[in-house]
């Protein structure tokens, strides 16, 4: 039975939804969606994130210390909360691996984090050539491999983490990528180009050290709301930041608006009963690009400072 088939079944037996909450944005990202994500978590069975990568962050401060999470949900500072990186989501395997161990260097009990297996992996190459073409443009971004790592995704020619498993598939999927990847790369950026074998061998050992993370997201997604948990869908960025209604060309490359929610976390649209659309007193803006206002100086220090924030402006 197809995902959708799934939903349409639910609905025709009478399943009460589960009582699901998306977290978003209500500006241009940076409005303190961490802080509500973490406040509302202590209510919640799972927090899952829904798309977008590593290239923005929630700051969460409790008794453990200051947490600025840029890839784990901010249900991981909840204990008891499984923590979900949905199919809508560009895994940086090495980044994960890296904030969770220093998420419990800071004595963060271990979390709960299931990594949906149709996510995709967001790859070294994404970020080399995030870097050499702002490089080329003179311009300047997060240099996450964002764009990108979207792009191929759309083009078809991204990979997925299930199919990290299965070595012919791998091989071959990498092999046709970088046919493309590197004739960029030399010819378009004149760097050396990415090596075939080195690359399976990294991704060979990264998958298997999120293994025990990795999971069908969309079966247990559809379980939760046949069970009636309560679901938190943690939006990153925000409105403004949306590729369709934003302030295009100035966007992120995944839709951060609640209705992407249920696609990218795997939950039925009519399991959503709230949405929580965060701002703030002032705007902060993650990135270049012009802005609304603009403060420099000590006016923007003392901003800054009065409102404890530590990104852009």
């Amino acid at each position: 039975m197809s995902i959708m088939a799934a939903f349409a079944a639910f609905a025709l037996k009478g399943v009460e939804p589960s009582m699901v909450r998306a977290i978003v944005g209500a500006n241009w990202g940076d409005e303190g969606k961490g802080k509500i994500t973490d406040m509302l978590a202590s209510e919640s069975d799972i927090v899952v994130r829904f798309q977008g990568g590593a290239n923005a962050g929630h700051t969460i401060i409790n008794e453990y210390g200051r947490f600025a999470l840029h890839l784990l949900p901010s249900g991981v500072c909840t204990p008891g909360v499984v923590n979900v990186l949905g199919p809508g989501v560009a895994l940086d395997i090495e980044f994960f691996l890296k904030e969770l161990a220093a998420v419990e260097q800071q004595g963060l009990p271990a979390p709960k984090i299931l990594i949906s297996e149709r996510a995709q992996v967001l790859m070294p190459y994404h970020v080399a050539l995030d870097c050499y073409e702002e490089e080329r443009l003179g311009k300047n971004s997060t240099k996450s491999g964002i764009a990108p790592f979207y792009g191929d995704k759309f083009q078809k020619i991204g990979l997925q983490v299930c199919q990290l498993y299965y070595p012919d598939v791998l091989r071959e999927k990498l092999a046709h990528a970088l046919d493309i990847k590197n004739a960029m790369i030399v010819n378009l950026y004149h760097r050396e180009p990415v090596d075939l074998e080195a690359l399976i061998a990294k991704l060979t050992e990264l998958a298997e050290r999120i293994r025990p993370f990795v999971a069908d997201t969309d079966a247990y997604m559809m379980q939760a709301v046949r069970d009636g948990k309560k679901i938190l869908l943690e939006g990153q960025l925000g409105t403004l930041r949306d590729p369709d209604h934003g302030i295009y060309p100035m966007v992120t490359s995944s839709s951060p608006l609640a209705g992407y929610g249920p696609v990218g976390a795997g939950v039925p649209v009519w399991s959503i009963k709230e949405v929580i659309a965060v701002t703030k007193a002032y705007s902060s803006f993650v990135g270049s690009g012009p802005f609304t206002t603009e403060l420099f100086g000590d006016e923007a220090e003392e901003l800054r400072k009065r409102g404890g924030d530590r990104a852009e402006y």
